[in-house]
C-alpha cells in the first residue's frame, strides 16, 4: 500500500472512530442524551414504523432505535480500527499472509474489539501492541455502557406507565362518581396536585435525560402516558377556575405551569411535535403515538350516556 493511500485509510479509519466516541459520548453519558448520529437513526426508525392506521409496527420503535444505535456504533467501531490497522498488517503483525486485505483487517478488528482475541495474526510493531488494547478497551466500554444505559431506560419507562395508569383510574372514578377532584372536602385536592406535580417534573426530567424513550409507544392506551396529558391539563384548569381554597388553586397553578414546560420540552426536543400552545402540544403528542382521539376520553362516559336497554 502507497504512503498516500495508507494516509487515506488511516484518516479515515480515525474520523470514524472519533465520530462513534463522540456520538457515544453525547448519548450514554452527557445529561440530555442527544448523540447527533443516534438521534437521526432513532427518528428515522420512528417515521419509517409511524405508518398511518397501523399501531402495531410503532410498538418496536423504541427497541430497534436502541439496537439501532448500538449497533452504529460497533460498526463504525470496527471499520475505523479496520482501515487504521490495514496498511500496516503485512509488516507490524506475525502470522500475516503476503498480502493481507481489508477482510483480514476487519478480522484482527472484531477479534479485538470483541476481546475474544482468538486470530492468527499478532501485532509485532510496539506502537500496534499499545493500541490494539486500546480498541478491546473502547469495545468493552461499549459494551457496559450500552448495558448500562438499557438497565436505566426500563425503570424510567415503568415510572412513566405507573403515572399514566394512575391519571386513567382518577379520570375514570371521575366519570363514574360524577365526583370532581376539586370538590373533595378539606385538603385532598391539594395533596393530589402537589403530588402530581412532583411526579410530572420527573416524567420530564426523563424526557431529558433519556429521549430515546419518547419513542417507546405503549400497546394499551390505559399505561401511555400521551393519552392521559391532556386530562392532567384539564384537572390544573378545572382547579384554578373552580371556587377551592387558595392553597387548592396555588397548586393547579403549579401543575399548570409544570405542563406548559413540558410543553415546551416536547415542541423543542422532538420535531414532530409542531403546535404552539399547551393543548396542542399534548393533543399532538398522542397523535404523533397514533393515538386516536377516543383514546384521550373517559371509558365510563360511554358507560354513563348509554341508552337503557329496557325501554
Amino acid at each position: 500500500m502507497s504512503p498516500l493511500e495508507t494516509a487515506a485509510a488511516t484518516v479515515t479509519g480515525l474520523s470514524l472512530i472519533t465520530l462513534a466516541v463522540v456520538d457515544i459520548f453525547e448519548t450514554l453519558l452527557r445529561t440530555d442524551g442527544r448523540g447527533p448520529l443516534s438521534r437521526r437513526i432513532t427518528v428515522g426508525i420512528w417515521r419509517v414504523l409511524r405508518a398511518p392506521g397501523r399501531r402495531r409496527p410503532i410498538l418496536f420503535a423504541g427497541p430497534l432505535a436502541l439496537l439501532g444505535a448500538v449497533g452504529l456504533w460497533a460498526f463504525l467501531l470496527v471499520l475505523g480500527w479496520a482501515l487504521v490497522l490495514w496498511p500496516h498488517l503485512e509488516d507490524g503483525f506475525t502470522g500475516a499472509t503476503a498480502s493481507p486485505g481489508l477482510a483480514d483487517a476487519l478480522h484482527v478488528s472484531l477479534a479485538t474489539i470483541t476481546t475474544l482475541g482468538f486470530t492468527d495474526l499478532v501485532p509485532d510493531a510496539e506502537w500496534l501492541q499499545i493500541i490494539t488494547p486500546l480498541e478491546a478497551l473502547i469495545g468493552f466500554g461499549l459494551l457496559s455502557a450500552s448495558i448500562s444505559y438499557l438497565l436505566l431506560i426500563y425503570p424510567v419507562m415503568a415510572r412513566r406507565r405507573t403515572f399514566a395508569y394512575e391519571l386513567f383510574l382518577l379520570r375514570e372514578a371521575e366519570a363514574r362518581s360524577g365526583v370532581r377532584v376539586e370538590d373533595r372536602p378539606g385538603g385532598a385536592p391539594e395533596r393530589l396536585y402537589a403530588d402530581l406535580t412532583l411526579r410530572l417534573t420527573a416524567i420530564e426530567r426523563d424526557l431529558i435525560d433519556f429521549p430515546v424513550t419518547y419513542y417507546f409507544a405503549d400497546r394499551d392506551a390505559r399505561f401511555s402516558f400521551a393519552a392521559t396529558a391532556p386530562y392532567l391539563l384539564q384537572l390544573a384548569r378545572r382547579c384554578a377556575e373552580s371556587e377551592a381554597s387558595d392553597a387548592g388553586r396555588l397548586r393547579a397553578e403549579l401543575l399548570g405551569n409544570a405542563l406548559d414546560d413540558l410543553a415546551e420540552t416536547l415542541r423543542e426536543r422532538f420535531s414532530h411535535i409542531r403546535a404552539d400552545s399547551t393543548d396542542d402540544v399534548l393533543t399532538a403528542y398522542g397523535q404523533d403515538h397514533l393515538l386516536s382521539a377516543s383514546a384521550q376520553e373517559p371509558i365510563a362516559t360511554a358507560h354513563r350516556t348509554k341508552p337503557n336497554s329496557s325501554r
